[in-house]
């Protein structure tokens, strides 16, 4: 295995259409920023995620989790304005401490750029020099777009779980699984 890369944060990054991203590791400063960004959301896109962090008692404990070393999020800013994030979660459970999860959002404005995937690419490296062996991302079966994106990264479908999500209509949708073998992992890491 090749040695990974040591992020250096912050760092700028260009993405596909010049625009310059500022990348840094999000702080306990960051908490009101970031349920800020989140507000700035559209509903479809905060309707899914495993807290509302739009909510500040939900951002206090995400850093919480940062400061614990349970996350680590990297934060995308553009001309000081968030631009999007993406975290690693870990599971320090015995028998998962191999796996990390993603979790991304990247605001409206700043889509189709590649943040995303510069992001994601983020995240991959830290959970490589972690020694993280699979990363994994979880969306419901209609979030076709974050679907494709994964899928555009390399992720592959390992679980459908049939009405495993509630939304806020008392609605249930399927939930996939999707997963990435960091450890063969040669793209994202110079």
């Amino acid at each position: 295995m090749t040695s990974p890369r040591a992020a250096v944060y912050p760092r700028t990054l260009p993405l596909r259409d010049g625009t310059v991203v500022s990348l840094r590791l999000m702080t306990a400063a960051d908490a009101g920023r970031i349920a800020s960004f989140a507000r700035s959301l559209p509903e479809d896109d905060l309707l899914f995620l495993r807290t509302d962090i739009t909510d500040p008692t939900a951002v206090a404990l995400w850093v919480r989790n940062l400061e614990a070393g349970l996350a680590t999020t990297v934060i995308a800013e553009v001309n000081g304005e968030t631009a999007g994030y993406a975290s690693l979660v870990q599971n320090r459970v015995a028998w998962q401490r191999h796996l990390g999860e993603i979790r991304t959002q990247v605001g409206l404005s700043h889509r189709s750029r590649g943040l995303g995937r510069a992001l994601a690419g983020e995240i991959f490296a830290i959970g490589r020099a972690r020694g993280l062996r699979k990363i994994v991302a979880q969306m419901t079966t209609d979030q076709k777009g974050a679907i494709a994106t994964f899928e555009r990264l390399g992720f592959k479908p390992e679980a459908l779980l049939q009405d495993f999500v509630v939304d806020h209509a008392g609605r249930t949708r399927d939930l996939v699984v999707m997963a990435y073998d960091v450890t063969g992992l040669t793209e994202f890491v110079e």
